[in-house]
C-alpha cells in the first residue's frame, strides 16, 4: 500500500510549534506518510493580501488530508493596518483562512470530543450534597455546523440599498426605522436544509456506533424560530430512525449552566455553527482546557484535522517552548480514525492517558502555572518533553 500524503499546514504562532509534535508522535506509533508544508496564515495575509494562498488550496484538493496548526485573525481594521503598505486600498479583504477552508471544500461536519483522562488535575470537580468532592467523568462529542449559520459571511455594514430594502420588508425592522442605514451592521444567519439534515445525521450515526444512549439539539428555537427551529424539527423526525437513542434538546444558554451542573449526562452534542463553538470550548474547559482540545473539519473529499486553540503568539518566541501539544496530537489521532488507522490511534490515547495518570511530566497549564519561561524552573515540562513521554509510553 502506497504511503499517505499529508498536507501540514502549521499557520501561525504556536502551530508552528505544535504540529511538528505531532508529526514526530504519528512517526513513532508507526505511521507511515510524506509531509508537505503549506503556506497558511497572517503573514501571507501580510505580504500576499492572502492567509490562504491559492498554492495551498490547490495542494489539498489533491492529497485531501491535512494536519493545521493555529491560525491569527485580527478585527477589520488591525488586519487593514498590517497589510503590506503596496497592497494598501487595493481591495484586499481579510477573511479566517480556516473559516474559507470550511466553506471552499465544504467542510461542514465539525467532530469536537471532549474526555476526561484519569489525573488530569485540570479535570472539573464540584461538590456533593454532602460536602463531598465529585469528579464526574465528561465524555461528550460536539457535532458542529460547519459552514453556514453567523460563520456564514453574509454581512454588512451601511447595506447596500437593495439588501437594506429586502431586510425592511420584515416587520420586526420597524424597531431600526429610527437607526440610519449608515450606522446599522447586519449579519445573517443562514441555515439549510440539506445541511442540517447532514449535521444531524452525523450526530445520530456516531451515536450509534458507539454506544450512546442521547443525542442533544442544542440551539435556541424559542426565540430563534426559523433556523434553530429548523434543526430542531429535523432532529425529531429523524430520531425515529434510530430506536434506543433520546432525543433531547436544550437552549445554549440554559446548556452552558448544565454543563457545569451534570456534565457527564451528556453524550452526543448537535449544534448550528456559532452555538458549537460556544459549547465545544465550554466542555473542553471541563476536561482541561484548549490544551487538550481537538477537532475533525471533515467534508465529502476533503479533511482538515486541528487543535481547537488559537495561536497564542505571546508564547510563540519562547526559546524553550512550553505549550501543551495534547491538543495537537489527539487531532493527528482523529486523523488515523478517519482513515482507517484505528489501532495506532487507540495506542496514541491510551499513551497520552498513561501519562497524564502517571503524572511525572506536565507542561504549565496541567501544572496550573503561568505561562511564562519561568514555569520551566518550576518544574514545568517543555512542550517537547511532553511529546518525548508520550513517544516513550508508545
Amino acid at each position: 500500500m502506497s504511503k499517505r500524503t499529508i498536507v501540514l499546514m502549521p499557520g501561525d504562532g504556536i502551530g508552528k510549534t505544535v504540529l511538528p509534535e505531532a508529526v514526530r508522535v504519528l512517526e513513532a506509533v508507526g505511521f507511515e506518510a510524506d509531509y508537505l508544508h503549506a503556506d497558511i496564515g497572517w503573514d501571507f495575509w501580510c505580504k500576499e493580501g492572502n492567509p490562504l494562498p491559492e498554492r495551498t488550496v490547490k495542494l489539498l484538493e489533491e492529497h485531501k488530508l491535512s494536519l493545521f496548526g493555529a491560525i491569527t485573525s485580527k478585527p477589520k481594521a488591525a488586519a487593514m493596518q498590517e497589510l503590506a503598505p503596496e497592497l494598501q486600498n487595493k481591495g484586499y479583504v481579510y477573511y479566517s483562512p480556516i473559516v474559507e477552508l470550511r466553506q471552499h471544500f465544504n467542510l461542514d461536519i465539525c467532530i469536537r470530543p471532549c474526555k476526561t483522562f484519569k489525573g488530569n488535575s485540570l479535570n472539573f470537580i464540584r461538590r456533593g450534597y454532602d460536602g463531598t468532592i465529585e469528579e464526574p467523568g465528561v465524555d461528550v462529542v460536539i457535532f458542529r455546523q460547519n459552514t453556514e449559520g453567523l460563520y456564514c459571511g453574509v454581512e454588512w455594514t451601511n447595506p447596500p440599498d437593495q439588501v437594506y430594502a429586502a431586510f425592511n420588508t420584515h416587520p420586526k425592522m420597524k424597531n431600526f426605522a429610527a437607526t440610519p442605514k449608515e450606522e446599522l451592521a447586519i449579519s445573517a444567519r443562514i441555515f439549510s436544509k440539506k445541511a442540517c439534515e447532514r449535521i444531524i445525521r452525523a450526530a445520530f450515526e456516531h451515536a450509534k456506533q458507539y454506544g450512546y444512549k442521547s443525542v442533544t439539539l442544542c440551539e435556541k428555537p424559542n426565540v430563534i424560530r426559523e433556523t434553530s427551529g429548523m434543526m430542531l424539527h429535523i432532529a425529531m423526525e429523524m430520531v425515529k430512525e434510530y430506536p434506543g437513542i433520546e432525543l433531547w434538546d436544550t437552549n445554549i444558554d440554559a446548556q452552558m449552566m448544565w454543563l457545569t451542573k451534570n456534565p457527564e449526562t451528556y453524550g452526543v452534542i448537535v449544534c448550528g455553527n456559532m452555538f458549537g463553538d460556544i459549547v465545544s470550548d465550554g466542555f473542553a474547559g471541563l476536561v482541561g482546557g484548549l490544551g487538550f482540545a481537538c477537532s475533525a473539519n471533515i467534508g465529502q473529499e476533503v479533511a482538515i484535522f486541528e487543535p481547537t486553540h488559537g495561536s497564542a503568539p505571546k508564547y510563540a518566541d519562547f526559546e524553550t517552548p512550553i505549550v501543551n501539544p495534547i491538543a495537537t496530537i489527539l487531532s493527528a489521532g482523529m486523523m488515523l480514525d478517519y482513515i482507517g488507522e484505528t489501532v495506532k490511534a487507540d495506542k496514541i490515547r491510551e499513551a497520552i492517558a498513561k501519562v497524564i495518570q502517571a503524572g511525572q511530566v506536565k507542561t504549565y497549564d496541567m501544572m496550573k502555572l503561568r505561562g511564562s519561561p519561568k514555569a520551566l524552573q518550576q518544574g514545568a515540562a517543555s512542550t517537547m518533553q511532553l511529546t518525548d513521554e508520550i513517544i516513550r509510553y508508545l
